[in-house]
């Protein structure tokens, strides 16, 4: 009876502290009001320069009819998740350092938390769309138009945004359900999976390491057929006779496999590694590497090493009509 009782006792403490969650603590990046000022110019920037970079690629892409083939159009795609990613972090992290607050909304961290997994997986499923289509289109060039018809690349892009929903959902019903006991304060300046399991008073998540798992398994095939793609295409570009057909055909190679190597392994580090009892300044760059780097470089890797893509925006600029 006693035992029946101390447990009760424990279980009902933690429900009471489930309920009494109607809100976290983000990271804040300094304690003086100049420096969280100096940090909110800082991300406005990076914000400013992300928003800029992939509203003109996807700009240029909707308006050139010469940009309307299946890169493209999966680069739009591209450009407009990481437009979702970055403004679903950034602003709320700039906003709560002008007005000197830390605080966020037990549903804006749901949201949030929904939003990021939903950006980050369909961006990771899309990547690795968009290397079988530079498989298709180097290593079988005579067939391409005949393989990537416009309904395939529909469907793929719909599926990548569906698995990105799916994830968002599953991780977010199985972390929110949990109890919260400790500290409100989670260590990072957007609510993520490893900061809210540190804070569960329960050292038993099976649903969160179940979708761990899953995402674990699915990411692993995600890097084979990506390795399957890309093994041929090196092979395909060295025995192009022309030092300009390979430079071409690296030029839509590189900036893809460089963007999804950063992006894969910082975000593998970040979910599967333990979670740890004190916060890490190391957690804080890889966050940084896969939320807020990618979409800000994306624009960037893509345009200057894109023939088309400048072409395309001089004419923007000059005031010409693209299409």
């Amino acid at each position: 009876t006693c035992f029946f009782s101390l447990y009760s006792h424990k279980n009902s403490q933690k429900m009471a502290n489930l309920t009494l969650v109607t809100g976290f603590l983000l990271l804040g990046f300094a304690k003086s009001w100049e420096l969280q000022v100096l940090h909110a110019i800082l991300f406005l920037l990076i914000y400013l320069m992300s928003l800029m970079g992939n509203l003109v690629i996807f700009t240029l892409i909707s308006l050139d009819e010469h940009l309307h083939s299946p890169m493209y159009f999966f680069l739009k795609n591209l450009s407009f998740l990481d437009l979702c990613l970055i403004s679903t972090t950034l602003p709320k992290s700039i906003t709560n350092s002008l007005s000197n607050s830390r605080s966020i909304s037990f549903m804006g961290c749901v949201l949030q938390f929904f939003l990021v997994i939903l950006f980050s997986g369909s961006e990771l499923f899309l990547l690795s769309v968009m290397s079988y289509d530079r498989y298709v289109a180097i290593c079988q060039p005579l067939h391409y138009e005949v393989i990537m018809t416009r309904g395939l690349c529909v469907k793929m892009a719909a599926v990548s945004w569906f698995f990105g929903i799916v994830f968002g959902t599953l991780y977010s019903a199985t972390t929110f359900t949990l109890p919260f006991c400790h500290s409100k304060e989670i260590h990072q300046f957007f609510c993520d999976v490893p900061s809210l399991l540190r804070l569960s008073c329960s050292d038993v998540h099976i649903g969160v390491d179940v979708t761990m798992a899953i995402a674990a398994a699915i990411g692993i095939l995600c890097f084979i057929s990506i390795t399957i793609s890309y093994g041929p295409i090196f092979s395909t570009v060295l025995k192009i006779p022309t030092t300009e057909g390979r430079s071409k055909a690296f030029s839509t190679c590189i900036p893809h496999l460089t963007v999804l190597m950063v992006f894969i392994t910082t975000a593998v580090i970040v979910y599967l590694k333990p979670p740890q009892q004190s916060d890490s300044i190391l957690d804080l760059l890889l966050s940084m590497f896969y939320a807020v780097v990618p979409p800000t470089l994306n624009p960037v890797i893509y345009s200057l090493r894109n023939k088309d893509m400048k072409t395309s925006l001089r004419k923007l600029i000059a005031g010409k009509h693209i299409s």
